[in-house]
């Protein structure tokens, strides 16, 4: 089993060295250092860029060294992989990036729309159901765009706003099989993701509705910890383990999408 999706202190994750050596122990043939990268395209998204640190765009060729310095001492490949946040506004500035720096390979996901960032509870607080379900629809239409960019071997956790309580439970079948479409037609694999499945929430990308779309058109899934220190990606990894041996499914490499 490989792990396609792990992060470092190169964002938000923990020392480099400690995320390999948790994935050698777990037992894993590969792992992707796949650390958060933005690209602002406005003085918001800037802002919070410098505020959180994920600015790979500046660090990634050091953590190329890092990387290839740990690859030649584990018995573990370890690949040196992006989670790029994609807005469409910024597709060429993401294209010309992502080819000047050559990465094994780039996750793609959707953090925020039109500046309103998915994740945060208090974005929607002031919203009423109108303004929450359209911003559900609006979710769904960049992840296509995404998709549809090919820009990226992965999407990652597609039905991120599962995360967001005030965003939970509006994701519809409709929005799934459109996006399930969108990925049938494009290079780009969606990723099985641990998510939030061992905490209180239960949260696991993606969702059984959304995860039966892309199975009835015969879509691979890669797989995808989303582990952000140590003591998580075991556990993480050996939940993933189980899940696909459930679902009965050989999943595939992002390498097979390049």
């Amino acid at each position: 089993m490989r792990d396609y999706h792990v992060h470092s202190n190169y964002s938000d994750g923990a020392f480099l060295f400690r995320m390999t050596a948790a994935a050698e122990e777990a037992g894993l043939d590969g792992v992707g250092i796949a650390d958060h990268c933005m690209l602002p395209v406005s003085e918001r998204q800037r802002r919070s860029r410098n505020t959180v640190g994920f600015t790979l765009d500046a660090t990634h060729e050091r953590r190329r060294e890092a990387i290839e310095y740990l690859d030649d001492g584990r018995d573990i490949d370890v690949y040196d992989a992006v989670e790029m946040d994609y807005d469409p506004r910024g597709e060429e500035e993401i294209a010309d990036f992502l080819a000047e720096a050559g990465f094994d390979y780039a996750i793609g996901s959707v953090h925020s729309v039109d500046d309103t960032f998915v994740q945060w509870n208090g974005e929607f607080a002031d919203m009423d159901e109108g303004e929450l379900e359209a911003f559900v629809d609006d979710y769904y239409d960049a992840l296509v765009d995404l998709v549809e960019s090919e820009l990226f071997a992965i999407a990652a956790h597609p039905d991120l706003i599962e995360r967001t309580e005030l965003l939970r439970g509006r994701s519809t079948v409709d929005h799934y099989r459109r996006v399930a479409d969108a990925i049938a037609d494009s290079r780009t694999v969606p990723e099985l993701n641990a998510g939030r499945a061992l905490q209180d929430i239960g949260v696991v990308h993606p969702a059984e509705e959304f995860l039966e779309a892309l199975l009835d058109r015969d879509v691979g899934v890669t797989v995808g910890t989303d582990a952000h220190a140590p003591e998580e990606l075991g556990p993480r990894a050996e939940f993933l383990r189980e899940r696909v041996t459930e679902l009965g499914l050989e999943p595939v490499s992002p390498f097979d999408a390049l």
